[in-house]
Formats: C-alpha cells, sequence, structure tokens
C-alpha cells in the first residue's frame, strides 16, 4: 500500500499481521530509550522514516541522499519536542526525559532499493514509591496485625515476604489506585519479614523492625492483661475477707446467744 507521507514522500505501509520483527523496551519514567536500527541494511541513498502510534504519525525523518535530518517536534500536540536524537551513522532514534504517553508502537521503515521495516514497542514505568508498614489497630493480644500500603501506583505487585520466602501478594494492572496487604505476627517472632513493591523492572523495600513497631502495643497488652489478673486477685480477697468476716460475726452473735 502506497499513500503520500510528509513533503510528497511515498510512504508504504505494511499490512496488519505481516511479519515484521517487534522489539520489547522497559525504561523508567525520566530515563531515555534507544531504538536501535543497527541491524538493518542500510545504503547511502536510503529515507529512513520513523513513525509512532495506531495511526504511525511521523515522527523524524533521515534523508541519506541529501543527508537532512528531521524531526517533527508539532505532531500528536507536541509530545516529542525536544526529545527526539537521531543518529547520523546508524539511524537509531532516542526519546529522552521519557514520560508514558510516550509509551507504544514506533515503527522504523527504511525506504530504498530494499524496503524493510522493524517495530518497537515501548513500556513506560513510573518510579516507585517506598511501602508504608503500620500497625493495625485490630491487633490482638496474641498476634500483631499489620498493613504495608501504597498509594496511587499501576502495573505493580505488593509483596510479603518471610526471609525470602513469599508469603501473599497482590496486584493491578492499568488503574492508578492505592494497594493494601495485610499480615499478622506474634509480638516475640524473631524471624525477618519485608514488604515489597515491583514492576518488571524495578522494586523497592521495606524492612518490618517487629520489636519497634509492635512491642509498644504489646506492652499495651501485657499491662491491660496484668491489670486485669491484679484486679481478679484483689475482688477474690476481697471476696474471701468478707465471708470471713460474715462467718467470725456468725459465731459471735452464736456465743452471745449462749
Amino acid at each position: 500500500m502506497v499513500d503520500c507521507g510528509a513533503e510528497g514522500e511515498e510512504v508504504r505501509e505494511s499490512a496488519p499481521g505481516s511479519d515484521d520483527k517487534v522489539e520489547s523496551l522497559s525504561v523508567m519514567e525520566g530515563d531515555f530509550v534507544t531504538l536501535n536500527s543497527e541491524d538493518t541494511e542500510m545504503h547511502g541513498d536510503n529515507t529512513i522514516l520513523w513513525k509512532f502510534g495506531p495511526e504511525k504519525s511521523l515522527i523524524a525523518k533521515i534523508n541519506r541522499e541529501t543527508k537532512i535530518f528531521s524531526t517533527y517536534n508539532d505532531v500528536l500536540d507536541g509530545r516529542f519536542r525536544d526529545r527526539l536524537k537521531l543518529n547520523n551513522q546508524t539511524g537509531s532514534l532516542t526519546i529522552t526525559d521519557i514520560t508514558t504517553v510516550h509509551a507504544g508502537l514506533y515503527e522504523l521503515e527504511i525506504i530504498g532499493e530494499k524496503w524493510s521495516s522493524k517495530a518497537f514497542s515501548v513500556s513506560v514505568y513510573a518510579h516507585l514509591p517506598f511501602p508504608n508498614i503500620m500497625q493495625n489497630r485490630s491487633s490482638s493480644s496474641s498476634n500483631c496485625s499489620l498493613l504495608c500500603s501504597v498509594v496511587n501506583v499501576s502495573d505493580v505487585t505488593l509483596s510479603w515476604y518471610k526471609g525470602n520466602s513469599l508469603l501473599s501478594s497482590i496486584s493491578v494492572s492499568d488503574l492508578s489506585i492505592s494497594l493494601s496487604l495485610p499480615l499478622e505476627v506474634e509480638y516475640q517472632d524473631k524471624n525477618t519479614y519485608s514488604c515489597v513493591i515491583n514492576n518488571p523492572i524495578s522494586n523497592q523495600t521495606t524492612h518490618l523492625d517487629i520489636s519497634e513497631l509492635c512491642q509498644q502495643y504489646a506492652d499495651v497488652h501485657c499491662c491491660v492483661s496484668t491489670e486485669a489478673v491484679i484486679r481478679l486477685v484483689i475482688s477474690a480477697l476481697v471476696g474471701v475477707a468478707i465471708v470471713i468476716v460474715l462467718v467470725y460475726d456468725i459465731r459471735s452473735r452464736g456465743s452471745e446467744q449462749d
């Protein structure tokens, strides 16, 4: 299929379902990614086109015959403005200061004696926050109830680990939401626990300090239990004292009557 591209250029469009190889790339938001064309045969009179998105919008072009290198800042509402760099030797394209709006499918098309194309699927991930571990008020007298949480995240998995062993996990895909994952441990537990958030290219870990986070509540439970025992003992002693007084009083009255 042939249609008219920028500046009257003939642009051949590959049909959906063709055998073009798609290379998957992942990058953190704010970093850069380079789409390499080094493995594609290039000639001195080739025209190299870089396109983006389902509409295959032209974002960069190299005319090797005239040695003109062009990037198109105004396409797609200017999202690529001052972010595109072309390598005049290889034809590779670098996107700098990348954000999530730059995620998607890129296509390299080389027009010359031999036409060829290559596709790149770019995924962009936001920087991950550190998980927050807090004590849950529903803790019992025997266990410390904990909650690990993160806010405004997407495409992540939140997990509890005991040492290197996975205890539980929860995942979210596209939506930006808050995640929480509970855990119960004994107050005197000496094992190592950690809460981890990860996406396909990075992770952040918060380690649990049971002695710091749970001990204050363990002391409260301990004090409450001790106080209850003391009250019970005092009540029992008072009861015994009352019984003794009553018995003594009854015997005294009996003696007086005799």
